[in-house]
């Protein structure tokens, strides 16, 4: 069921400012990257949906690439990340982990791999597989999965949990700082969404916004985040 939305202002302008800021429509066009079909999201591993989960938890609050460069050490640490195998890992790997010098070396950080893994051992059981869940959620209640992660999954609320979606190929919005001073702008809300009731007011526009222009909430999310003027380092640059 789609959420109903009242004033939701035409996409249109907006497109037009982000277009105008990036030097066309053409220029604009290029910086909006295919979002992935369901049926490719759908064969996504388990084991890569636990490695991104886990990826994106350790970048959190920390920088980026260095959790890049070592993730290749966190791969063979945690054996690929077989949910099976994380899920049965003892209070003592745990503590032989947190000695390991070729991971960083955070221990809350570290138990949410064991946490996550039953979580995504939870999702297969009910689904078939992990990312058959999530490609067969619907994008107009995008924001009640969000929800799902932050109550049902180790460390996945917030922006963690927005960054891994959209990481893995699944059509969504983000809500940085940019994209929530154009919602701002927009009248969409009136500060960043904190409450069920602004989330919703948030999904509604994205989905009129949707059923209007036809394009997918990433691409959707994408332009609100270029057309701000005075855009955040980091934020409405970056190709997520």
């Amino acid at each position: 069921m789609s959420i109903a939305s009242t004033n939701v202002p035409s996409f249109e302008p907006i497109r037009e400012r982000a277009a105008a800021r990036k030097g066309g429509d053409a220029a604009l066009n290029k910086l909006l990257q295919p979002v992935p079909s369901k049926a490719k999201l759908a064969k996504i591993g388990d084991d890569r949906w636990l490695s991104a989960m886990t990826k994106r938890i350790f970048q959190a609050g920390f920088h980026w690439g260095v959790i890049e460069k070592k993730w290749p050490d966190f791969e063979t640490v945690f054996e690929g990340f077989d949910p099976h195998r994380c899920a049965m890992h003892s209070d003592e790997d745990l503590d032989r982990f947190v000695c390991d010098k070729r991971i960083v070396r955070n221990g809350p950080k570290i138990k949410t791999v064991r946490e996550n893994a039953a979580f995504v051992l939870e999702l297969a059981k009910e689904h078939g597989s992990a990312a058959k869940f999530f490609a067969d959620w619907p994008g107009e209640r995008y924001f009640e999965l969000l929800t799902v992660l932050k109550k049902r999954g180790s460390r996945l609320g917030g922006n963690t949990g927005q960054y891994l979606l959209r990481g893995m190929g699944v059509d969504s919005f983000i809500l940085s700082r940019d994209v929530t001073t154009a919602l701002i702008r927009e009248g969409v809300i009136d500060k960043a969404p904190t409450s069920q009731k602004a989330m919703a007011a948030v999904q509604a526009a994205f989905n009129d916004w949707r059923e209007d222009t036809g394009l997918p909430l990433t691409h959707l999310s994408r332009i609100l985040a270029m057309s701000v003027d005075t855009p955040h380092p980091g934020e409405n640059m970056t190709p997520l």
